[in-house]
């Protein structure tokens, strides 16, 4: 560079330490790959990466004239990997044309890792998605546009190609060449970098690190879009964008199945993976709202303490200074007492005859004294006696009413049981009264419900709105026959097909909720049709301190 150029330095709080190297990285992903089959559906991080600053230059384009020639350069992670990228200015962005070469698969820093996003980032700490680089053997090209004019560029391995912030594996970064156009100065800047920990929770099979080319790449990537989206909670955040991901992520999953056109695959795909990143924006932006909201609620719960204890502070200094004066006022009667003290005295001296024939009347009225406090001791003896008894009668009573409202509880409780097991059978549990829908009730594989059930559920929506202080938490469970994931699916869409019909009723939406547990809690044997039958149902668990429920009861304990 000339000299009349300075430095703009974009720190990385990213990649691994020093003593990391590319091959131990590839190692990890093998052994992740080699995992026991029993265990691919299970999450649990993948990667340890102790976390170090690291420096990449920036450069302002504002007073570059036309395209400028940048490189890029391999990390430690990729140290063979690199570039060209050329830069011009047009009309308030700047346009960016890149092209890698010496590529490896992202897969190989973990299976949750299966393409590359290359970003602009300003000193600020401002990051941006300029593009997904879509490998064509170990090269790969992308187009971009930047809305600012200072930023340095890399390009890190991501999970899907929509991502809204960088992860740390940083593999290519900027390289300033000498040709390189542009006024530069030395700022320090930062800006966070997902750790690898935060894709963990991504579920592979064991061979997730060999990617099937008869699949599209963006149909791999719309699943874990999809995986992540629900990771962060955007099925209750973001339900309306989450479940339009879903359906869109099934749809590609349909298509490919069929064989349909490659094209129309990646198409369906790549718009599941913009929807389900559409979701973790917004919950990510919901999240925040909440913390914010909490840390508001925080503070004015000190400011209120801090008011009162400045108001406690108050009234114990007012406090102290009536104590004070109380003081004040006793010792100004002890003094005056005093005086009167040693006045009476010298009136006895002076009066020593009179005090003697006053002895026999101070005696005799000692003696009266004596007796009118002991006459007061007997009263107060028998004061406390009644007082005692009171108490214990109003101890017995309180008992009493105790058990009454038990005895009514368990009144009422059975009242529930007969009237529920007159519609659907009904039984008593430590969890509550279980009322139990049969498969029949059902189509075959399917939520939706039969005529017959409607009614049974309109009849128990009336006998619950007759006990608007109940619970209900409306249970679905499948027998072992059909894959895990359609019997969770079927399991959750019965439960909450029964939920939506009770509130349809009038049942009050906030008394009742659904789960699904597929097939996990059976009541009896899977290997018997009758067993089977018996599994397959819907069970709605009615609690209620009214009937003297314990709704903390264990939901596997019947």
């Amino acid at each position: 560079m000339s000299c009349n150029k300075m430095c703009l330095v974009v720190s990385l709080g990213a990649l691994m330490s020093a003593s990391a190297a590319l091959g131990q990285t590839t190692v990890q992903a093998q052994s992740a790959q080699s995992a026991p089959a029993n265990q691919s559906s299970q999450s649990s991080p993948l990667y340890r990466v102790t976390v170090v600053a690291r420096t990449t230059k920036a450069i302002n384009y504002s007073h570059a004239q036309g395209s400028t020639p940048v490189d890029f350069k391999g990390t430690v992670l990729m140290p063979f990997a690199k570039g060209e990228a050329h830069v011009e200015g047009k009309k308030g962005v700047v346009s960016i044309s890149a092209k890698f070469e010496k590529l490896l698969p992202a897969t190989q820093y973990g299976p949750q890792f299966l393409t590359y996003v290359m970003w602009a980032i300003t000193p600020e700490g401002r990051a941006s998605n300029l593009g997904e680089l879509e490998l064509d053997g170990m090269k790969a090209k992308v187009d971009g546009a930047a809305a600012f004019q200072a930023f340095a560029m890399i390009v890190t391995a991501e999970p899907y190609f929509a991502v809204a912030q960088p992860s740390d594996v940083v593999v290519m970064e900027n390289a300033v060449r000498p040709d390189t156009e542009g006024s530069v100065e030395e700022v320090d800047a930062k800006f966070d970098l997902l750790q690898r920990g935060n894709y963990s929770t991504i579920t592979t099979g064991d061979d997730s690190a060999r990617l099937d080319p008869r699949i599209p790449l963006s149909l791999y990537e719309a699943r874990n879009a999809v995986q992540i989206a629900q990771t962060a909670g955007a099925e209750k955040y973001a339900e309306s964008s989450f479940q339009k991901a879903q359906q869109l992520l099934q749809q590609a999953e349909t298509s490919q199945k069929h064989k349909e056109p490659r094209k129309s695959v990646d198409m369906i795909a790549r718009e599941a993976v913009q929807t389900a990143q559409d979701a973790d924006s917004i919950t990510l932006k919901r999240l925040d709202e909440e913390r914010q909201d909490a840390e508001r609620k925080a503070a004015e719960v000190r400011e209120a303490l801090a008011k009162q204890q400045a108001e406690d502070a108050e009234k114990a200094k007012l406090e102290a200074q009536l104590a004070q004066e109380k003081a004040a006022r006793e010792q100004a009667a002890a003094e005056a007492a005093s005086a009167a003290a040693l006045a009476q005295q010298q009136a006895a001296e002076k009066a020593a005859e009179l005090a003697s024939q006053q002895k026999a009347a101070a005696e005799a009225e000692t003696e009266a004294a004596r007796a009118a406090a002991l006459v007061q001791q007997q009263q107060a003896a028998e004061e406390a006696a009644r007082e005692k008894a009171a108490a214990d009668a109003e101890v017995a009573n309180a008992r009493k009413a105790a058990a009454d409202a038990e005895a009514d509880k368990a009144q009422l409780r059975a009242q529930l049981l007969k009237q529920l097991s007159n519609v659907l059978q009904t039984h008593d549990t430590v969890r509550g009264l279980i009322v139990n829908m049969s498969d029949v009730l059902f189509d075959t594989g399917s939520y939706t419900l039969r005529s017959a059930a409607r009614e049974k559920l309109a009849k128990i929506s009336g006998i619950l709105l007759a006990y608007p202080a109940l619970t209900i938490q409306v249970e679905g469970h499948t027998d072992s026959v059909g894959g895990d994931d359609f019997n969770q699916r079927l399991s959750e869409q019965r439960a909450g097909m029964v939920r939506d019909y009770l509130v349809d009723q009038l049942v009050p939406a906030s008394a009742v909720t659904a789960r699904g547990f597929g097939k996990t809690k059976p009541i009896a044997s899977n290997d018997t049709p009758d067993g089977r039958q018996q599994n397959r149902r819907v069970e709605l668990v009615v609690n209620g301190d009214a009937i003297g429920d314990s709704v903390d009861a264990p939901a596997d304990k019947q």
